[in-house]
């Protein structure tokens, strides 16, 4: 079950639902447990190998390269700077980067149409919760219950795959 809550943004005045994360992050230990479950592979083996995989990743994208793992999605570098620009593309250099952004886009699978029919990492059976309420309906119940945001949220209304 997923949890949301209802804010209003101070640029129109509309209300939206916000997803609701709760209690502390899952820990890689946890993680490789539920791999090791689900596979041949040692929750230790797991483990190691998972511990090691943002030095890999960062590794290749370093290098310029973009990872894609299959079933999870693509992992990539994006360079910030504060600077507003430059006049003349004669004057942009490397010192201008101040910076650095990892990217994620998570693997989707599209149809003939080039729509999306499937993301990899979204699960098309949430069942969605306002968060302090008691019921268990799919995001019809009415109030405005703010209060015990739990651990943060992604503040995310609506696709953007590159923000």
């Amino acid at each position: 079950m997923a949890f949301f809550r209802r804010i209003q943004k101070k640029v129109n005045n509309l209300w939206y639902p916000q997803s609701v994360t709760w209690g502390k992050a899952v820990t890689t230990r946890e993680v490789a447990d539920e791999l090791s479950v689900i596979s041949t592979v040692t929750r230790g083996d797991t483990y190691a190998v998972m511990e090691n995989l943002g030095r890999v990743l960062s590794n290749f994208m370093g290098q310029g390269r973009t990872v894609k793992i299959d079933g999870v999605g693509t992992f990539y570098y994006t360079a910030t700077s504060t600077k507003r620009g430059v006049p003349t593309a004669a004057e942009v250099s490397a010192s201008l980067i101040n910076g650095v952004r990892v990217r994620f886009l998570p693997e989707v699978e599209r149809n003939s149409g080039r729509q999306v029919t499937t993301r990899s990492m979204v699960n098309t059976k949430i069942v969605w919760e306002e968060w302090g309420k008691t019921s268990t309906s799919t995001g019809g119940n009415t109030g405005s219950d703010d209060s015990g945001n739990p651990g943060g949220n992604d503040g995310d209304q609506g696709e953007n795959p590159l923000g």
